[in-house]
């Protein structure tokens, strides 16, 4: 049985051994083919190795990775992952510039008026930090923006930067506008003495920023405010106000757009990183603020048409919920505790606890009937917040839990999106879909009041 394989082995051996000698004319072809067919070989392998390999580094993130998981269920963890992957990237600008195709081309020219008109102001730190410092945000963001024209010529709309909610009170530490109408006034004076735009438009395609109390109104009591009304210098221009409702008002009667108040990102940003973002929310319902026991302003009204008054009365005692009267530098941090955050009208419907209740992940209890809230094509509002009528404030507890005990977790889950954060906050310079970007593509539909796009539409 041996010697058949021994023969067999020969005979194999023999017969390669010919096919070598015999066929010496087809013996560079054969190896030419044959070394391709192994190189192809390795190379394939190689490919394929390197492929399985990346895929696993990919799919197999450090645990530290932050992300944000859409669930219908929001784990804590999560959740305040969410909120540091929104702050950061929004603070640090990582999200793209926008470009000119989304906002169909806009130009806006800013006027660089006498430095006692704005940054004379910024001696003091307090007015680009506070809530009424939008007017501050919203020009530095546009002299660093891609909308921003040098030629007034190809404009489709004028800023006029104009800060009038700096001059604070040496009496109280609040802001005093009593200066607003006449600063405002001279501006407008100088621009229209010494350029042609402003009179051949009568200020229309002129954009301004009134972010107090009623707007362009200039006064802190609204009774006041409407008597006094717009200006008759600004009535024709488009105004950028934290005030709005959703009723005709004298303090809204002119083209305007609005925005929120002004949060530091920073600020926020500073919370989240000295506060224990993965901690349980073990405040329910949370408010610090003025709240009045007896009326004890010159008019002897009550502040918030008494709507704070009675949250103090009703569930001062009540441990469900966190009230405090005095200021406290570290509220933010008591935010980020907060399953609910009240935010009752002030003097105005607005309150800055909206955008801060917002971007720290606590739901927004709107108590400011007929308020305007900034933005609605980009925040869905109704989605992320509660909203209690004033007439039933005494009701804020049996309401709050019916919400706790049916779709809380739905609300948390929108509220997280990182697009919303984004929307509510002003930086230095613009992003694709921060507030500031917000603000232009809210000018984008107003450009019939463009003077520039008129003229060529017309020729």
């Amino acid at each position: 049985m041996l010697e058949p394989k021994r023969t067999n082995n020969r005979n194999r051996g023999f017969y390669v051994r010919m096919r070598l000698l015999h066929n010496n004319s087809r013996n560079v072809r054969t190896s030419e083919k044959s070394f391709c067919y192994r190189y192809f070989k390795w190379v394939l392998w190689f490919s394929l190795s390197f492929y399985f390999f990346a895929s696993f580094l990919f799919n197999h993130k450090p645990n530290n990775t932050i992300s944000f998981i859409s669930k219908t269920t929001v784990s804590q963890s999560k959740a305040s992952r969410a909120l540091i992957e929104s702050i950061n990237s929004s603070a640090l600008l990582q999200y793209p510039k926008h470009h000119q195709d989304s906002l169909n081309g806009l130009k806006i020219y800013v006027y660089e008026l006498p430095t006692k008109y704005n940054s004379d102001w910024l001696t003091n730190e307090r007015c680009s930090n506070h809530l009424f410092a939008s007017e501050v945000a919203i020009h530095r963001a546009l002299l660093n923006s891609d909308v921003r024209t040098f030629d007034p010529w190809e404009a489709d709309f004028f800023f006029v930067p104009v800060y009038v909610s700096c001059n604070f009170s040496t009496v109280n530490g609040f802001p005093a506008i009593g200066h607003a109408r006449s600063l405002i006034g001279s501006a407008v004076e100088l621009i229209s003495s010494q350029f042609p735009f402003w009179n051949r438009s009568l200020g229309s395609d002129h954009v301004f920023v009134a972010s107090h109390d009623f707007g362009a109104c200039f006064h802190t009591l609204e009774d006041v405010a409407m008597a006094d009304g717009i200006p008759e210098i600004l009535r024709n221009s488009i105004i950028l106000q934290t005030f709005g409702v959703k009723y005709d008002h004298p303090c809204q009667r002119a083209e305007h757009v609005v925005i929120p108040p002004y949060v530091s990102p920073e600020s926020v940003r500073k919370t989240l990183a000295t506060s224990d973002v993965n901690g349980k929310r073990d405040i329910f319902a949370f408010f610090r603020g003025k709240m009045e026991v007896h009326p004890n302003n010159v008019s002897g009204r009550y502040y918030s048409k008494k709507v704070r008054t009675v949250i103090l009365q009703k569930y001062g005692n009540d441990r469900r919920f966190y009230l405090k009267r005095h200021r406290f530098a570290g509220y933010q941090s008591e935010i980020l505790r907060s399953t609910f955050c009240l935010c009752p009208l002030g003097w105005a419907p607005w309150s800055p606890r909206l955008v801060e209740s917002v971007v720290l992940g606590c739901v927004p209890v709107i108590i400011a009937d007929g308020i305007e809230l900034p933005f609605s094509s980009a925040v869905p509002w109704a989605d992320i917040s509660v909203t209690v009528a004033e007439k039933d404030v005494g009701k804020l507890g049996s309401i709050l839990e019916h919400v706790a005990a049916t779709n809380l977790s739905i609300i948390q889950q929108k509220l997280w999106d990182p697009r919303i954060t984004r929307s509510l906050l002003f930086h230095d310079r613009t992003v694709e879909g921060d507030a500031t970007w917000q603000v232009l593509h809210a000018l984008t539909q107003k450009l019939s009041m463009s003077h520039r796009r008129s003229r060529v539409s017309n020729e």
